[in-house]
């Protein structure tokens, strides 16, 4: 999620297990803390483009880390604010702690993928309820914590938090609607859908992208779920061989191994990019939700040395005429 969201629940949280006279220092700690795990970005590498990959989302995410990174704040933090507010040290790593902890879980919550369970596991848990912005959620859970430090009245941060877990459910709700429909789609067409998945367009749980494969190719459309559903064909594109595909690449070099690095992140969901025959592409975001446009893949060169790194690209061509189609496609009949 973006820092306003992760930083407003993380202050929710800790403010609605506060009393009056500390809700104030709750939310302050709860909000810094809150956004802290997302510090990770900063482990990157000039030669390496692929590492921040691996590590966003990975140890500072995991649960078993929530106690030490609720700590970490604690030490930062209590000399900064927590003793200047009349805060005991272990106050102040009780709220840190408890903002910390929502981080993980709400990101959880979107379709990137957060490493719950490191290092037991590398397995990327993507719910797919929630968009990684949406003002929709963000918006009220704010207003709450605004009101519950104005007032002073823990109980407003514990309706935002409701506001929440409610607004959450319904991405659940309409998460399974969404899959149901690009189910009946699959079928509509004779095919047998694989590793079907419905992931929330941007900024809203109306609009969903589906993906699914069947006969060695990926199918992506878009579906409007319960309110006026409405299905929006989009197109498919092969799934990615290497050896078809990059016939000219050693899977061995740098630039192979990169490339299952990518697959690793992607789950599974990459092909050739349709415009530029030396990209890799992570199909599963797009600006528009039915086209396989990437926002993000990796690009191969088939001069480069062995050891050599893919480049890392980033596409996120909106425009009026994108966002146009995108209102068209959430409030058309």
């Amino acid at each position: 999620m973006d820092p306003l969201t992760q930083g407003t629940l993380g202050a929710a949280l800790p403010q609605s297990l506060s009393k009056s006279h500390t809700v104030a220092a709750a939310g302050l700690l709860g909000f810094l803390a809150g956004m802290a795990p997302d510090l990770d970005v900063l482990i990157r590498s000039s030669e390496d483009p692929l590492l921040f990959l691996e590590y966003h989302r990975q140890f500072t995410h995991s649960l078993i880390f929530i106690p030490l990174g609720g700590a970490i704040c604690a030490l930062v933090l209590h000399g900064l604010l927590g003793r200047r507010r009349g805060l005991a040290f272990h106050q102040t790593w009780l709220f840190c702690t408890l903002g910390y902890a929502t981080h993980a879980l709400l990101d959880a919550c979107t379709t990137y993928g957060t490493m719950l369970l490191w290092p037991f596991s590398d397995e990327r848990f993507a719910w797919n309820t929630i968009s990684i912005i949406d003002p929709l959620f963000t918006l009220p859970v704010l207003l709450f914590v605004l009101l519950a430090w104005w007032l002073r009245k823990p109980s407003v941060a514990r309706v935002g938090l409701v506001w929440a877990l409610c607004y959450l459910g319904l991405g659940l709700y309409q998460r399974e609607a969404a899959v149901e429909m690009g189910r009946e789609l699959a079928t509509s067409r004779g095919h047998i859908a694989e590793g079907l998945e419905a992931k929330p367009s941007f900024a809203n749980i109306l609009l969903w992208k589906t993906v699914y494969a069947h006969d060695g190719r990926y199918y992506v459309d878009a579906v409007r779920a319960t309110w006026r559903p409405k299905v929006f064909a989009g197109n498919s594109v092969l799934k990615f061989d290497a050896q078809r595909d990059v016939p000219w690449l050693d899977l061995d070099s740098q630039q192979g191994r990169d490339i299952e690095r990518f697959r690793w992140f992607s789950n599974g969901y990459i092909a050739l990019d349709p415009k530029h025959p030396n990209r890799v592409i992570d199909i599963r975001y797009s600006m528009l939700p039915h086209e396989i446009d990437p926002l993000w893949g990796i690009e191969l060169d088939q001069q480069a040395g062995r050891w050599e790194h893919v480049k890392y690209v980033v596409s996120r061509d909106g425009g009026p005429d994108r966002a146009t189609i995108f209102w068209e496609m959430l409030v058309s009949p």
